[in-house]
């Protein structure tokens, strides 16, 4: 079954604008959210130039502003007639150690990537359910396997509470033709980490989002992207040292 019609949050940079490009390529339609206008028109006349046969939806939202995520969404659904696949992928990684000064940034990160993601779950799922049909697609990350520290330590707790969530939102629409996939991403370069400079087996953004596209097309449960070495990896992180892993981040 093709999944039509996509929604995709966070679409205007990063991985969002990188899978709408691969998803345009495919011939797919497009509903395209994010704070900043200026660059989803941009990105818009560059769908529309790669595949001029695609309808290509933008508006703006704010994830933490809730009331406009359910408003929008909707909106999307009714200009579209239906949505086949949610892709919740707007997020951020600001923080840092936990006690060292930085809890505002720490708590925008949490509302962010967990609180604006059941909002966009509770949003999308809503639509589902009436539909009977859909695809929800949560970006979770590498990180949410083990914890990490400095400005990776509630980062990655809020990606292993959504790959919680997505679990079970799953286990919930069991035996319907409703579909939760939860992506784990290892290293993509985005603009969430183009600050760092020493990242191990990390791809570049249009080799990452190919590997995401394909992983979101297959529909599992979980997925690890790209495949190799993440696809084994994730096992071995599951069960290293707490040194290795401090070694790591």
């Amino acid at each position: 079954m093709k999944r039509t019609n996509i929604l995709i949050t966070g679409a205007s940079s990063g991985l969002g604008r990188g899978m709408a490009i691969e998803f345009a390529k495919q011939d797919y339609n497009l509903a395209l959210c994010a704070r900043r206008m200026d660059r989803l028109e941009q990105l818009k006349q560059e769908l529309l130039a790669i595949n001029p046969n695609i309808k290509v939806l933008i508006k703006s939202l704010d994830v933490n502003n809730h009331p406009q995520v359910f408003d929008v969404f909707s909106q999307f659904k009714q200009e579209l007639g239906q949505l086949d696949r949610v892709i919740v992928n707007a997020g951020m990684g600001k923080g840092a150690s936990i006690g060292t000064g930085f809890f505002e940034a720490n708590l925008q990160t949490a509302q962010t990537n967990f609180i604006a993601a059941i909002a966009q779950c509770e949003a999308a799922m809503a639509i589902f359910r009436e539909q009977n049909n859909g695809h929800l697609v949560t970006m979770s990350s590498i990180s949410a396997v083990r914890g990490f520290r400095r400005a990776m330590t509630v980062y990655a707790a809020t990606k292993a509470a959504l790959t919680s969530l997505s679990e079970g939102m799953r286990i919930d629409v069991m035996d319907t033709p409703i579909r939760v996939t939860c992506v784990h991403p290892g290293f993509i370069r985005s603009e969430i980490n183009q600050k760092v400079k020493t990242v191990p087996f990390i791809v570049d953004t249009e080799t990452g989002c190919k590997a995401l596209v394909k992983a979101i097309q297959k529909e599992k449960a979980n997925a690890y992207v790209p495949s190799y070495p993440w696809a084994m990896l994730h096992w071995l992180l599951r069960i290293a040292p707490i040194s290795m892993i401090r070694k790591m981040s």
